[in-house]
């Protein structure tokens, strides 16, 4: 009896052990994570901190990523890695291509699940933000039966100088491919789908992804598309380098800027968390541009090019990957940038008495030409009339923040990839506004959210415990966190984001985008069918920077 209780308790102790320190073996090697909790109190197998490329030291910063070396031994993936260089209170090394992976349900000799995947492209302008689990924890969307992959890659000028031939550009798209060709090989091993892998991404994300549907580089390397909160198919046009802001970077770190070699040669030799931590060197007018490292169309000069021509060209003649399509925009998007200008009578009197200069910085569009001159008249008599900046300007100010940043691009995507897919594109804006947010009024105390502004759906697809509080039953913001996780999964799993079956999302009928009938779905307390979002507004955009032979 004895001996039976012996080898009960052993077994007990194994899977117990097993279920906290779950390990698989990969072609790789193998690899040892932890568990986390669901919302709905699912065990979580997450495996952190596993790196999909070598370093990009030494002699790799400033070039395209190389795939990782095989291991020996047991990988220790229990932990969170370190984010890229930038401005942060998080551990921050250059050494920071890595990734997480998180499933309820892991492979094993009886059973080969073989899950929709999700990876996550995080936001952040290029230049900030992670895919650590405390910004993007996985307890929400885990209950839906996915696997969830997020990761870094390479920000600031670490990720995307661009000087011509001694460094191409677009490293950290390069980093992007990578992982994705990681998720490709090696996805299998945690019970992911590699025939079913979604992209889903946020701002600098979405950016990534409107590219990736046109690089040969990411082609076969997905298979749908959610696009949150932004697009590269704005009005601005993608550099071929970006010599003088390397140049600009150089002088905020004291190295030499009359030959790019000898420059890169310099940049090469300073610490990653310097280049990082100089982020602020770049801010010319209050907190713009928001904008500060573009991903450019590249040269060649040998190396494989992840983007070769202007992609608004390639949409238009329909050379992009036909996959289903989610996008949209939050209520307010970056309208509260609105607020640090209007606050400070400095700022509001240069832009109101200098509106040719400082508009194109705020708004993103070319500077100090006759044509710059004519958009800024027009965008302060569209949104400001002609009357002096005051605190009643500031919905106007919100507007034009909100248009020109973040809402004509992902419009214009919508438009012109509706126009050639052969897959629906669905098309939303999110208005639900809980008690939390990424920007508060003034003098609230952090109580009173100004909106629904950029960023602010994410507080119901992740845990974002650096920011806000877990969503149990016992918050109200709860009943959106179902909803939009079953919307965003069920759109992984099947193409249409809507579920069969009767759900709390019974009775939504999604229809897809086109430019005849411009539908897009309300996502607020209410889920609604609309259609013509913020039309009058768009169409001054799309009039003020026209594409050749499109008719909108």
């Amino acid at each position: 009896m004895k001996f039976i209780l012996l080898v009960l308790f052993n077994l007990v102790s194994t899977f117990a052990n097993q279920d906290l320190n779950p390990e698989i073996s990969t072609p790789l090697g193998k690899i040892q994570g932890s568990t986390l909790v669901s919302r709905l109190n699912e065990t979580i197998f997450a495996f952190r901190g596993v790196r999909y490329a070598q370093p990009p030291i030494g002699d790799l910063r400033f070039k395209p990523p190389v795939p990782v070396n095989k291991w020996s031994g047991v990988y220790n993936a229990t932990s969170d890695g370190p984010v890229c260089p930038q401005p942060t209170d998080d551990p921050v090394s250059e050494d920071c291509l890595l990734l997480n992976v998180y499933t309820t349900e892991l492979p094993d000799n009886d059973n080969k699940p073989k899950r929709p995947v999700i990876v996550y492209l995080h936001p952040g302008g290029f230049y900030s933000v992670t895919g650590r689990s405390d910004w993007a924890g996985p307890q929400y969307f885990t209950d839906h039966d996915i696997v969830l992959v997020t990761f870094n890659y390479r920000l600031g000028s670490l990720g995307f100088i661009s000087t011509g031939e001694d460094a191409p550009g677009n490293n950290g798209l390069k980093d992007q491919v990578l992982a994705l060709k990681w998720v490709k090989n090696y996805i299998e091993y945690f019970g992911g789908d590699p025939d079913m892998v979604t992209l889903f991404g946020y701002s600098a994300g979405s950016w990534s992804i409107t590219l990736h549907l046109v690089s040969p580089m990411s082609s076969g390397l997905f298979h749908k598309a959610i696009i949150g909160s932004g697009s590269v198919l704005g009005q601005w046009k993608l550099p071929r380098n970006q010599l003088e802001l390397a140049k600009k970077q150089a002088r905020l770190v004291g190295c030499p800027v009359l030959n790019p070699k000898d420059m890169i040669a310099c940049l090469k030799s300073i610490p990653a968390e310097v280049l990082g931590n100089s982020l602020d060197g770049f801010d010319e007018f209050s907190y713009d541009p928001v904008i500060v490292w573009y991903p450019v169309i590249e040269d060649g000069f040998g190396q494989e090019r992840f983007l070769t021509e202007d992609p608004i060209k390639m949409f238009e003649r329909g050379d992009f990957q036909k996959v289903p399509i989610v996008i949209g925009v939050t209520k307010d998007e970056f309208g509260n940038r609105a607020f640090p200008i209007l606050l400070n009578a400095t700022l509001t009197n240069e832009l109101s008495n200098d509106f040719e200069t400082y508009a194109p910085i705020c708004f993103l569009y070319e500077r100090e030409t006759n044509k710059s001159k004519e958009i800024s008249a027009a965008l302060r008599e569209f949104y400001l009339g002609n009357d002096p900046l005051t605190n009643s300007s500031l919905q106007g100010i919100a507007d034009a923040f909100a248009d020109s940043i973040i809402g004509f691009a992902a419009n214009r995507a919508a438009r012109l990839i509706s126009l050639k897919n052969s897959e629906p594109v669905y098309y939303y804006e999110f208005t639900y506004q809980g008690r939390f947010s990424h920007f508060y009024l003034p003098d609230s105390n952090n109580t009173i959210p100004y909106g629904v502004v950029h960023h602010d759906d994410l507080i119901y697809l992740f845990y974002i415990s650096a920011m806000f509080p877990f969503f149990d039953d016992s918050y109200p913001e709860s009943e959106m966190v179902d909803k939009l996780t079953l919307m965003w999964s069920t759109f992984a799993k099947t193409g249409y984001p809507i579920p069969e079956t009767g759900t709390i999302l019974a009775g939504i009928n999604w229809e897809p985008f086109n430019i005849s009938s411009n539908k897009y779905l309300e996502i607020g307390k209410e889920i609604v069918l609309k259609e013509g979002l913020y039309q009058e507004r768009y169409n001054f955009w799309n009039e003020l920077f026209p594409i050749r032979k499109l008719c909108f």
